[in-house]
C-alpha cells in the first residue's frame, strides 16, 4: 500500500541520511517511478525534504531533521494518511511494509492510531473519468520533475498540434496535474508559458540555474496561468434569453471554457424576454464553439445577439433536419 511505502520512505531516510530514488526503489522493491511519485506525495504533505543531484547526490531530510513519528497531532497524521490511501492504482504486495506499518500505528498515541487507521482507506481519487482508465505517465514527466526538483535549465522540444517540434531553453518552475493532464510552467524569453508535457518530445537538463520570479509561489502562479487562458478563450461576446429549467445545465455545459453572469438590467434596444425566461451574457472562444453546445438546448435557449449566432444555429439546425429527415 502507497501509505506504507511513504511511511517506511521516512525511516530509511532517517536511517541513511541520503538514498536515491533508485536506492529507496531497491529497498521498498518498487519501481523508481513509483518512489519519485511518492517523494512528491511526502513533499506535498509538509515533510522537509530535499534533493542533491550529482554524484553521491539522493534525497534526505532537510537539514538533518528527524521526524518523530510519535510526534505529529492527529490532524498531521490525518492528513498524511488520508493523502497516502487516497490515490488509486494497483496496490502492490508488499506484507513486509504492510506489517512495519502496523508496528509503527501500535506504538503511536491512541487517537492518533485510530485516526490514521481510519484515514488509510476514507479516501480515493480516481483521476480518469467515466468509462475510461487513467492515462499512463506522459515519457519525459519523470525527467521535467529531475529538472523541477534540481532547479536546473532545460532544453525542452516540443510540438505544438499539427506543427513540427522546436527546441527552446526554459526554466521550470513547477509541474500541475489537472484533469488528469500534465502540465510543465516555465519561464521563457517571452515570459511565464505552459507546456502540455504529453506535446513535450525531448528534455536536456542543462548546468544553468533555473531562476524563479520574487516570491514565486506554484500554486498562486498555476492561478494567474489558468486566468489568462480563460481570458484568451473569451473572445465573442453573446447574449441569450434561457429557460428556468436549463439554466443549471446550461451553466454545467459552458463551465470551465466560457464567462457566463445573469442580466440585471435592459436597456430600449434589447427589452427584456417576457416569457419568464432569464437573460444571460456569455463570452465564449468563438461563435461555431458556442452554436455546437447552444444547438443541444433546442428552444431552451434563445440567441438574442449576435446575428452571426442564430445564423450558424438555424444552418445546424437545416443540416439535422437534412440529415434525419424520415425516409
Amino acid at each position: 500500500m502507497k501509505a506504507d511505502r511513504l511511511v517506511a520512505i521516512v525511516l530509511l531516510l532517517q536511517a541513511h541520511g541520503q538514498l536515491t530514488a533508485g536506492q529507496l526503489a531497491e529497498y521498498l522493491e518498487a519501481s523508481e517511478r513509483t518512489v519519485r511519485r511518492d517523494l512528491d506525495a511526502l513533499l506535498v504533505s509538509g515533510v522537509p525534504l530535499y534533493s542533491q543531484r550529482g554524484r553521491g547526490g539522493g534525497w534526505a531530510l532537510a537539514g538533518g531533521h528527524r521526524l518523530n513519528l510519535t510526534g505529529f497531532t492527529v490532524d498531521e497524521a490525518r492528513a498524511l494518511f488520508l493523502l497516502a490511501g487516497s490515490q488509486r492504482g494497483p496496490a502492490g504486495s508488499e506484507p513486509g511494509l504492510r506489517s512495519a506499518l502496523r508496528k509503527i500505528l501500535v506504538a503511536l498515541p491512541e487517537p492518533l492510531r485510530v485516526e490514521a487507521e481510519a484515514a488509510t482507506g476514507s479516501t480515493v481519487i480516481d483521476p480518469a473519468g467515466w468509462g475510461r482508465t487513467a492515462a499512463a505517465d506522459p515519457p519525459f514527466l519523470d525527467r521535467l520533475r529531475e529538472a523541477v526538483l534540481g532547479k536546473v535549465q532545460v532544453d525542452l522540444g516540443y510540438a505544438k498540434p499539427g506543427a513540427e517540434p522546436t527546441t527552446r531553453r526554459v526554466h521550470p518552475y513547477g509541474l500541475v496535474a489537472k484533469g488528469g493532464v500534465w502540465y510543465l510552467l516555465a519561464g521563457t524569453t517571452r515570459g511565464r508559458r505552459t507546456f502540455r508535457v504529453s506535446r513535450v518530445t525531448s528534455v536536456a537538463l542543462t548546468d544553468e540555474v533555473t531562476r524563479l520570479p520574487d516570491g514565486f509561489e506554484l500554486s498562486a502562479e498555476w492561478a494567474h496561468a489558468e486566468a489568462d487562458f480563460a481570458a484568451r478563450l473569451r473572445a465573442e461576446l453573446v447574449l441569450v434569453d434561457v429557460d428556468e429549467h436549463a439554466v443549471l445545465s446550461l451553466s454545467a455545459a459552458l463551465r470551465g471554457w466560457t464567462g457566463l453572469e445573469e442580466v440585471a438590467g435592459h436597456d430600449d434596444l434589447r427589452p427584456p424576454p417576457s416569457d419568464g425566461r432569464r437573460r444571460f451574457r456569455l463570452s465564449v472562444p468563438h461563435l461555431r464553439a458556442a452554436a455546437v453546445t447552444l444547438a443541444a438546448f433546442g428552444s431552451a435557449v434563445r440567441v438574442v445577439e449576435p446575428d452571426a449566432l442564430r445564423t450558424e444555429l438555424a444552418r445546424i439546425g437545416e443540416e439535422l433536419v437534412d440529415a434525419n429527415r424520415p425516409g
